[in-house]
């Protein structure tokens, strides 16, 4: 008998996995090119431990320490500026990671960027993101 792994059961069985940032097993949209300018609001999430040093989505390897995101769709090298609205503190980063839109969130911070505006603690937090480059 075969053995089907644990994506294999859950697709068979209908049930849906949660996805993190890095993974590589989530059909994404295509990429989309977003204007300079261009701004959302919406809920920010970090994640750092236990991916640093995997490939992200764009194949370069992830570093909790730079400042960088995820996103679902945008480009990779789109530059962001990510102001959290619950500390007014902001930082530029650079999408560079892939992750399902889940739970309403929009962009998925590095450890250091999620930090450098006061999100660490919290680990959630509404976000205005707007194109910088």
């Amino acid at each position: 008998m075969r053995r089907l792994s644990i994506v294999t059961w859950a697709v068979a069985l209908g049930a849906s996995l949660p996805l993190a940032a890095c993974a590589h097993h989530y059909r994404f949209p295509p990429a989309q090119a977003p204007s300079i300018g261009r701004v959302e609001v919406g809920i920010a999430s970090w994640y750092g431990p236990g991916y640093d040093g995997k490939r992200t989505s764009s194949g370069e390897r992830f570093d909790q320490d730079d400042l960088t995101a995820a996103h679902a769709s945008w480009q990779f090298g789109t530059r962001v500026r990510v102001t959290y609205l619950g500390t007014g503190r902001s930082v530029v980063v650079r999408i560079n990671d892939r992750f399902p839109n889940h739970k309403g969130r929009v962009i998925d911070l590095s450890r250091a960027a999620a930090r450098q505006i006061g999100l660490i603690g919290p680990g959630t937090g509404r976000v205005r993101l707007e194109i910088v480059g």
